[in-house]
């Protein structure tokens, strides 16, 4: 897929597994990625609730959305002591330590016509001692909403950093016989078709909060040409608009994290270069010139640095720049035929890219200086537009392993690959949202 847009641009032109919890001075109980010895166990009892069926539904939404984090081993329920944990109630650490469990979770639920509440505590074993209490209010049917902030507010409770629960993920989908884009929960859950262009979308980008969604669409201008036009939807306000139509490309909009502005690829001036777009003035500035093309910038989480794709050298490479001065662009990739789809860690200490090699996409990884190069994925299809999550624990991919095109994502480590993707058709150009609130 990148390879053939990189072609068309040329034509234009011419979890780790960790360790056993131990507290240290900050309160953080796990520290993610600090070895690879032994994940840790949860306890999850049945919450003391009226309602047996909602109560199932609630421990089942728990289980299995900690178990996407692939932090914890959640721990059978064969091997419970005999008395219940009643929510609220500090545990015998001892009988839940004897078992496996590093952690338990002690709850209440209630639930009427307009709302409903669960009282969620979290305890450290043995010692019995109190990480997590809050209390959830929802209305009925938003109770899953509840589950994984709750789930959220766990893993941060554990880590110190939460996990990814509450964010989503776009991503450009044929299921309608034309490719437009789709948004749906982390888990590939509830996925939602957002463009109705009935034409080709590609390249969806979050912006800051995650409340808008710009992407490229070829759209047909008033002089019955088509353009590779950029658009935004904004969820909150229901509100699509234009952002940028100059003939050629308008493409590959990456939001600035701290500033109203846009960077993505124009080739009005001839020749695919970086520019920044202010969203309300439709201003743009000029970054790069240079003889090869330049497309893919990706702003660092704090704004000062844009990694981006360039063939000014001869192979489409990775280079970055600082966003104030694009003249003193840096090469960070020498390997291989083709680098693209650069995507930040959200610490800004990892670059996550596709690689072309053994005649097909893979995915790596590299410190932001170009050191450390690290394969993720291998004799599994080709693999391509990674993305990071928002808790950098996760990468976000496009593969055809399975034959059809999907989105998946996989673990820092390599060692864990989830499907999300399912009956959306061919799915690529995954972006990861934001943690939203």
């Amino acid at each position: 897929m990148m390879k053939l847009f990189f072609a068309l641009l040329f034509a234009l032109v011419l979890v780790p597994t960790l360790p056993v919890a131990t507290a240290n001075a900050d309160g953080v109980y796990l520290e993610v990625g600090s070895a690879k010895t032994k994940k840790p166990s949860i306890a999850i009892p049945n919450p003391k609730s009226p309602s047996g069926e909602l109560a199932g539904r609630l421990k089942r939404e728990l289980s299995n959305t900690l178990n996407f984090a692939e932090l914890f081993r959640i721990v059978s329920e064969n091997a419970y002591p005999q008395a219940e944990l009643e929510g609220g109630i500090n545990p015998k650490g001892e009988d839940w330590s004897k078992i496996g469990a590093d952690f338990v979770v002690g709850w209440t639920l209630t639930s009427s016509a307009d709302k409903t509440i669960a009282e969620i505590h979290l305890y450290q074993t043995p010692s019995g001692k109190s990480l997590l209490s809050k209390r959830y209010v929802s209305a009925p049917n938003d109770w899953k909403i509840t589950i994984r902030t709750a789930a959220n507010d766990i893993v941060q409770a554990i880590t110190g950093t939460p996990s990814v629960f509450k964010s989503q993920i776009a991503a450009v989908c044929d299921r309608s016989g034309k490719k437009e884009v789709y948004v749906f929960d982390f888990d590939g859950s509830n996925p939602q078709q957002v463009t109705q262009h009935r034409s080709t979308t590609v390249s969806p980008a979050w912006n800051r909060d995650g409340t808008r969604i710009a992407y490229s669409v070829y759209n047909r201008h008033e002089d019955n040409t088509k353009n590779l036009d950029l658009f935004e939807f904004d969820f909150t306000k229901k509100l699509l608009r234009l952002l940028s139509n100059k003939t050629g490309i308008n493409s590959g909009a990456n939001y600035d994290p701290k500033k109203n502005r846009i960077a993505l690829t124009l080739s009005h001036l001839g020749n695919p270069e970086i520019f920044l777009l202010d969203p309300d003035s439709r201003e743009a500035t000029r970054l790069t010139q240079s003889i090869g093309v330049d497309v893919d910038p990706a702003f660092s989480p704090d704004g000062t640095k844009i990694a981006f794709v360039s063939s000014r050298a001869g192979k489409p490479m990775i280079y970055i720049m600082p966003a104030t001065e694009p003249q003193s662009a840096k090469r960070l990739t020498y390997a291989g035929q083709y680098n693209a789809s650069p995507s930040f860690s959200p610490d800004g200490k990892k670059i996550a890219f596709a690689g072309w090699i053994d005649n097909r996409f893979d995915l790596f990884t590299m410190n932001s200086d170009g050191t450390t190069i690290e394969r993720l994925t291998k004799n599994e299809g080709s693999n391509e537009d990674p993305h990071f999550s928002p808790d950098g624990r996760f990468v976000v991919f496009s593969s055809s392993r399975e034959g059809t095109r999907s989105v998946y994502v996989i673990n820092m480590e390599g060692n864990v690959v989830k499907r999300l993707t399912f009956g959306l058709g061919n799915c690529v150009a995954p972006k990861w949202s934001p943690a939203l609130n």
